[in-house]
């Protein structure tokens, strides 16, 4: 089993800028992605951004160019850094992990949850 640990959030007035980091933990694991999703209250969950092994990145249409996702070079940890919030920001963003597990077993894991409140 993959363990996540995501840490970040809080509360920032709009155009304040947070940052989430999530590290992603198992012997024998490959890891193909690793992402944010977030929900807000009576939403969809919805993509914010992920990484995949080998680099590239994909983000959700409302945070293109105010989010920017980056992983640390041992490749299990990732952070989102977001600037520019808004009040549409808020939500509960959750890290996901996909990947391989030496014998082959493919797993999605995803994190608790962390709450991020744009609010003046």
């Amino acid at each position: 089993q993959v363990q996540l640990v995501e840490s970040g959030g809080g509360v920032v007035q709009p155009g304040g800028s947070l940052r989430l980091s999530c590290t992603a933990s198992a012997s024998g694991f490959t890891i193909n992605s690793m992402g944010w999703y977030r929900q807000a209250p009576g939403e969809q969950r919805e993509m914010v951004a992920r990484i995949a092994s080998g680099g590239s990145t994909g983000y959700g249409d409302s945070v293109k160019g105010r989010f920017t996702i980056s992983r640390d070079n041992a490749g299990n940890t990732v952070t989102l850094y977001m600037n520019s919030l808004i009040p549409e920001d808020t939500a509960v963003y959750y890290c996901f992990v996909r990947g391989v597990h030496s014998d082959l077993e493919f797993e999605e894991t995803w994190g608790q949850g962390t709450q991020v409140t744009v609010a003046s």
